[in-house]
């Protein structure tokens, strides 16, 4: 395998700090290498599953100010502050598809940075969330990084923090 050219040119743009880490370009299923473009820009979502879709898009819409992008009953598709996040209504017997409710536990946390992490957290706790915790310091290698929480109805876990974390340093 060789070494994509495109990884020194964003090394170029972008100065990336580690350079004894090299990116290769890796062999598709098709036989041929994988290229990407300049725009070429991977998004990352959740999908968090509700025991009632309808129910879900209501709250999140008015305890976070979500905005609906696409409903389909039991499929839909929010915006939080311009990151999207999706719910889908859990489906009967399938152990892969509960919601943490029905599962009895979350293995997963929904991450939100924002520039007013406490206004976030207030409006969650206005609308019912729950274990609530307070924005508070935490050191790291940046600086201090405010972060809270809370539970929403459904039994996801929210970390709600400035935006320190997501950039670069």
């Amino acid at each position: 395998m060789r070494v994509d050219h495109r990884v020194d040119l964003y090394r170029e743009r972008h100065v990336v700090s580690r350079p004894d880490v090299r990116v290769k370009a890796q062999s598709s299923e098709r036989g041929g290498e994988m290229t990407t473009t300049a725009n070429d820009q991977a998004s990352v979502s959740v999908m968090l599953i509700v025991p009632d879709t309808p129910a879900a898009v209501s709250w999140y819409k008015t305890a976070l100010g979500a905005a609906e992008l696409w409903n389909l009953g039991s499929v839909a598709a929010l915006q939080l502050r311009g990151a999207p996040f999706m719910l889908h209504e859990s489906v009967p017997g399938k152990k892969t598809e509960q919601s943490p409710i029905e599962a009895g536990l979350t293995t997963t946390r929904i991450e939100v940075f924002v520039d007013d992490p406490d206004q976030l957290i207030g409006l969650a706790t206005k609308a019912g969330a729950t274990d609530i915790e307070p924005v508070t310091g935490h050191q790291a290698p940046w600086g201090t990084h405010q972060q809270g929480g809370f539970t929403d109805p459904f039994g996801h876990r929210w970390s709600i923090g400035d935006r320190s974390p997501i950039r670069q340093y």
